[in-house]
């Protein structure tokens, strides 16, 4: 049984808690807070930077990118977000990690669209190095987080000093009055194909892990979540080996991570299509501490890719794949090549 009760914007549960052998037959109060991650799918301004190779994006570029289909990206972009997380919080997400963004302008334009103007979103952006140009940022809703610190940390990869991608941030902040660190990734792409590309990876999953065990030496108890676009699958050694991100708590050994979405990428769930094989490279990493089950405070609940029929495309050669804004070069009018992901942290309310 589930029942939905506000109280000051919050969703508290009136759960008859049957997923927890230990509350069987008990009802209790919970309140949630809903966590994502997007791609946006190369979310540029119609304005040229020399600094950067934003050519494509441009009037006269390729893409032939011009205001009227950068308000219709904005518009659509917004739209999606504005959905996820309903089901569970009527405020929706109270933290997103987005993606493939090319400057806080952008950012500032697609929290201000009417779909997610009344949610009060505010911006932790750095510009990266990245020459494409694009960055990883983190919106949040001020009415549950509060930011407390944040850097925006540089990979280097031994032996490429030339090598140039993008940053990843980290937010220390407090959920409703509890600590919690989220670090916003994007790593290497695949370009020039997987085995050739993997150590890029690799060396930018040994960052998120230094990053994490950093935080865990000052507290062996840090509730993180280490989300963003891995283009990595579970299953990659990136994940699995050197971030440590288990698919079953039962196999969590010291500082290990928990990868929740190892369970929906073995049962054919993706966030991505290409040539007719669906990547789960969007994902939700979570640290020991926010898996006690005793739910005083923020504990784990559920994680979803939110992949609803709006966002799939509706025919065609691509019909099933995300809908997305271009496809072969051509102007599709879509979302993203990417699903949203979100998780669902919830603790008892006394």
């Amino acid at each position: 049984m589930k029942k939905l009760l506000l109280n000051s914007g919050l969703v508290l549960f009136l759960l008859a808690i049957s997923f927890h052998p230990v509350w069987a037959q008990k009802k209790k109060t919970f309140q949630s807070a809903v966590i994502g991650f997007y791609n946006q799918e190369n979310l540029f301004d119609t304005i040229n930077d020399p600094k950067i190779n934003d050519e494509e994006f441009l009037p006269d570029g390729t893409n032939r990118w011009n205001t009227a289909k950068y308000e219709h990206k904005l518009k659509h972009m917004s739209e999606a977000i504005s959905k996820v997380g309903l089901s569970f919080n009527p405020d929706g997400l109270a933290v997103l990690g987005i993606s493939e963004i090319e400057n806080k302008k952008v950012i500032e334009d697609l929290v201000s669209q009417p779909a997610l103007k009344d949610r009060n979103y505010q911006i932790v952006h750095y510009n990266s190095p990245d020459r494409r140009g694009v960055d990883v940022a983190l919106i949040y809703n001020p009415k549950y987080l509060k930011v407390l610190h944040t850097k925006s940390v540089r990979l280097h990869v031994e032996g490429m000093p030339h090598f140039r991608t993008r940053d990843q941030l980290v937010v220390e902040g407090s959920l409703l009055g509890e600590n919690i660190y989220f670090i916003v990734n994007h790593w290497p792409s695949r370009y020039g194909g997987e085995k050739r590309s993997r150590p890029l990876r690799d060396a930018a999953a040994a960052l998120t892990r230094h990053i994490a065990d950093s935080i865990m030496a000052m507290n062996p108890k840090a509730k993180i979540i280490a989300m963003g676009d891995l283009n990595d699958n579970p299953n990659n050694e990136s994940v699995l080996k050197i971030m440590r991100a288990v698919g079953n708590e039962r196999d969590m050994k010291g500082n290990d991570f928990y990868n929740p979405m190892f369970k929906l990428y073995k049962s054919g769930i993706g966030t991505t299509a290409w040539r007719d094989t669906w990547s789960l490279f969007d994902q939700m990493l979570l640290s020991p501490g926010l898996l006690s089950k005793n739910y005083s405070t923020w504990e784990f609940f559920k994680v979803e890719v939110f992949n609803k029929p709006f966002l799939l495309q509706k025919d065609g050669k691509y019909k099933g794949y995300p809908f997305r804004s271009f496809a072969g070069g051509a102007w599709q009018g879509g979302y993203s090549d990417h699903f949203p992901v979100f998780v669902v942290l919830i603790r008892e309310v006394k």
